[in-house]
């Protein structure tokens, strides 16, 4: 074992091996071969399915035969961004850690302890031959960060277990017991092209927060690919040309960064540049105390041919950024501060012959999930584009009789000395997919603190990484 890893050492062995390891969504099949090593060499029954999923058991230890067994899960998937002048491939390069003595992050890109240091704790139980547990059975989901594929596609009818440790929440010290549903939107307006030669410039915003679309779109932190579709929309007086917009990497993280490249008349560039000066110095009041270090620039090319859009093409496009809905759409009247239907438009990109944006819905109630689905169609349709949605995945309801829940309350407040939080969240979760494929399913989702997920500025609490580790063995501990 490493000597330099920092406590639980017996865990972040395992966290950083899987960063060594690529695995981004849709990339994960070195990241499930790993797994179904770490099985092999330790002569543990699993199931490696065609999706790529992977499931691990492991016999109770002396004295807890007779316990109900608990299914330990999280996904193996991350969300892979990166600053632009990283120069790194995330699909090919491992993680650069950086340890600061209190937050373990990486240089430069993502960290994915979403959902990474669920599967560091689910294998440092598995490794030990000292933890006392009833029977575990470790579920690795995959591509859970674009619709839950993993989770619709897995067979569980093998499974014994009815209890399930979701490790896949940010907050220590809360308990997750029910979630909202979700879908996936794509607008696409076809489009016609010409190359050109002419004046190009850059309209560029950079430095917003972005964030996870579903924990953080209570915060109201602006986002850059419905910025751009404003500041396309002041400039709208001119005879521009837009050859490319762009923004956004995952449709369920914020975008923190757009860009635009228009053909513009040399006579017409000041007109550019004081709109883009104009919209800068609204949107930054607008936004003052939210966004600090936002910013927004107007330079030229240094080329001078590209493909441009027709006109009409792109204005469809631009009037859609101007009308769609976007961030939260209403609050539960049950929950006080819980997002009840919200929507986030986390990818922006210009195609070959069409224009992309890529929308993550989210509602705990279907009917109103449903109607905003709805209205992105007909908004889409009157704006001259196509929709179509895909990664439809229930909400978890919540479970009034949970003995699980009860025993990890217990144990929580034996521990600490207070009683932990017990709350729904609007994220999407895999528990309400897993509730369909399980009978009676007993579930509840927790994990230690972790700062800024899906952003480059991801960080995990590494004391309280330790804090929850400790919970979990008192939890696997502790019978009844």
């Amino acid at each position: 074992m490493n000597t330099n890893l920092p406590e639980p050492k017996e865990v972040f062995e395992f966290f950083y091996q899987i960063c060594e390891i690529p695995h981004g969504t849709y990339n994960i099949d070195a990241i499930s071969e790993y797994l179904a090593d770490f099985a092999k060499k330790r002569g543990l029954e699993y199931i490696k399915d065609s999706l790529g999923n992977v499931i691990i058991f492991k016999g109770a230890t002396p004295g807890y035969e007779n316990e109900p067994a608990i299914i330990i899960q999280g996904h193996t998937d991350m969300v892979t961004v990166c600053e632009p002048e990283s120069g790194i491939d995330m699909t090919k390069d491992p993680l650069s850690l950086v340890f600061d003595g209190e937050y373990l992050s990486a240089d430069k890109t993502s960290l994915g302890g979403d959902d990474g240091i669920a599967v560091a704790y689910a294998l440092a139980i598995l490794d030990s031959d000292t933890i006392k547990h009833p029977a575990i059975e470790a579920v690795f989901t995959v591509n859970e960060e674009v619709g839950m594929d993993g989770a619709l596609g897995i067979d569980l009818s093998m499974l014994k277990g009815s209890r399930l440790m979701n490790i896949d929440s940010e907050e220590e010290g809360v308990l997750l017991t029910s979630c909202a549903g979700g879908i996936r939107v794509q607008s696409k307006f076809s489009v016609g092209k010409r190359h050109t030669n002419g004046n190009f410039m850059q309209i560029s915003i950079s430095g917003l927060k972005g964030g996870h679309s579903g924990t953080e779109i209570h915060k109201g932190r602006a986002n850059a690919a419905i910025l751009m579709g404003r500041i396309l929309k002041s400039i709208s007086m001119t005879g521009y040309k837009l050859s490319s917009v762009s923004g956004g990497e995952k449709d369920n993280a914020i975008p923190y960064s757009a860009e635009a490249v228009i053909e513009i008349p040399e006579s017409e560039e000041r007109i550019v540049t004081g709109c883009v000066a104009k919209e800068f110095s609204d949107i930054r009041k607008e936004f003052a105390g939210i966004e600090e270090n936002i910013r927004i620039t107007a330079e030229k090319c240094d080329y001078t041919e590209a493909d441009v859009i027709e006109r009409k093409d792109s204005d469809r496009f631009v009037d859609f950024l101007v009308s769609v809905p976007n961030g939260v759409m209403s609050f539960s009247g049950e929950v006080k501060g819980l997002v009840e239907t919200s929507l986030n438009l986390g990818i922006m990109s210009t195609k070959k012959d069409c224009i992309e944006a890529a929308f993550a819905l989210r509602s705990s109630k279907k009917s109103a999930k449903d109607f905003l689905k709805e209205r992105m169609f007909v908004i889409t349709k009157l704006c001259g584009g196509e929709a179509e949605c895909f990664g439809d995945y229930p909400a978890w309801e919540f479970k009034s009789d949970s003995p699980l829940r009860d025993k990890m309350v217990r144990v929580f407040k034996d521990m600490y000395g207070y009683e932990p939080k017990v709350e729904g969240v609007h994220a999407g979760l895999e528990c309400g997919i897993l509730a369909e494929k399980i009978e009676h399913l007993d579930a509840v989702s927790f994990g230690p603190d972790i700062l800024d997920i899906h952003t480059v500025n991801e960080r995990l609490d590494v004391k309280s990484v330790e804090r929850t580790w400790e919970y979990i063995l008192k939890v696997l501990e502790t019978k009844g």
